[in-house]
């Protein structure tokens, strides 16, 4: 498809096609210049890493701070998480319909409603995405930081493989060696010191940590599948990204909300949907919903496997942050080895090999 070949964003704005012109023609015509698409790409990339370093360490301290009362329920989070996701990007849509409230109802009635077989293929991903969500909690409930952010990194593979199964698309060798490049990068920056190993593991029993691995592994194969499902659909629609996001929050919400009254009503009918939950309570769902926008950015741009560079990237800008902020993590020579394997395999990754001129091979 010439959009993904070309890397090009289209514009938001529809332009009369003149009766002259094919369709592939005018396709080339709407799209702005490489250029401004390249930046679009790595900025949404950057703001990628600011999120997830931002959501793992307010998760992080959400789920460990001491207070009087109730827990809040990670399905209560994840459903709320939702709802913001769906009113934000309405407000987008309502922006690109410049304001008007009957061309953005008649939008949403035109592309969603009368197109029911088009809304139904974003209900797998949603699916998907609602499990993936409530299987990092139950991980993070059940394994120690270390050993669930190293597993998790598997999700990268995957979705490198279900992207040459379900996309078609050719890795190089220079790409394989990154992804082998990052995979131990992350690996050594997240090896866990024999101290910290050894006083967590007194704290987890073998039955515990089993679930937290099937939790991640699980995670890891429902992300690589479903975000490269939503990538394919992303790019053969014409449909903007919001309003794809739309149709993919409202079937997240039914989701999301079927499985907290099946494993949390009984607790949501006694203390509230809303119980525990406090300012790192709202700000862990407004970075959760924030992420799943600009996720789809990235998806929409770049694609899932630099979204996964850009995840493992953030492991390390968190840890730099930890030792500097909030002292409670000491680098070893490993940590900066991997780091640098992972900045190594970063730029191998998009490192692409000039053809050779013509001309150089003259005699």
């Amino acid at each position: 498809m010439l959009e993904e070949e070309a890397g090009w964003v289209k514009q938001s704005e529809s332009i009369p096609k003149a009766p002259l012109h094919t369709d592939k023609e005018y396709s080339t015509m709407v799209f702005t210049s490489p250029s401004h698409s390249l930046r679009l790409k790595y900025m949404s990339l950057g703001v990628l890493v600011l999120q997830t370093t931002s959501l793992v360490l307010t998760m992080r301290y959400s789920r460990t701070l001491q207070e009087d009362g109730p827990r809040y329920l990670a399905s209560s989070a994840v459903v709320s998480a939702e709802v913001l996701k769906i009113l934000v990007c309405i407000l987008l849509v309502f922006r690109e319909t410049n304001f008007s409230v009957q061309a953005m109802n008649q939008l949403l009635k035109e592309e969603i409603v009368k197109k029911p077989a088009e809304t139904m293929k974003l209900a797998i991903p949603a699916g998907i995405y609602t499990l993936q969500n409530n299987l990092l909690y139950v991980a993070l409930s059940n394994l120690d930081a270390a050993t669930y952010q190293v597993t998790y990194q598997l999700k990268i593979l995957t979705t490198a493989l279900f992207t040459v199964s379900m996309l078609g698309k050719r890795l190089g060798l220079y790409q394989w060696l990154a992804l082998l490049f990052l995979m131990a990068g992350v690996t050594l920056v997240q090896w866990p010191t024999e101290s910290g190993e050894e006083s967590e593991q007194k704290d987890l029993s073998a039955g515990s940590q089993f679930v937290g691995l099937m939790a991640v592994l699980m995670a890891c194969v429902s992300s690589g599948f479903a975000g490269v499902y939503f990538e394919k659909i992303l790019k053969e629609t014409k449909q903007s990204v919001w309003l794809r996001n739309i149709q993919l929050g409202v079937f997240g919400f039914m989701f999301g909300l079927a499985g907290m009254i099946v494993y949390d009503g009984q607790r949501v009918r006694e203390s509230g949907m809303f119980q525990g939950y406090n300012t790192i309570t709202y700000t862990v769902v407004v970075l959760q919903a924030l992420g799943g926008l600009v996720v789809a950015v990235v998806i929409k741009y770049a694609d899932n496997i630099l979204k996964g560079f850009a995840t493992s990237v953030s492991i390390i800008t968190s840890a730099v942050i930890s030792y500097f902020l909030l002292e409670d993590f000491n680098p070893t020579g490993l940590f900066f080895l991997g780091s640098l394997l992972v900045i190594a395999a970063t730029f191998l990754y998009g490192y692409e090999r000039k053809p050779v001129s013509v001309n150089a091979i003259k005699v």
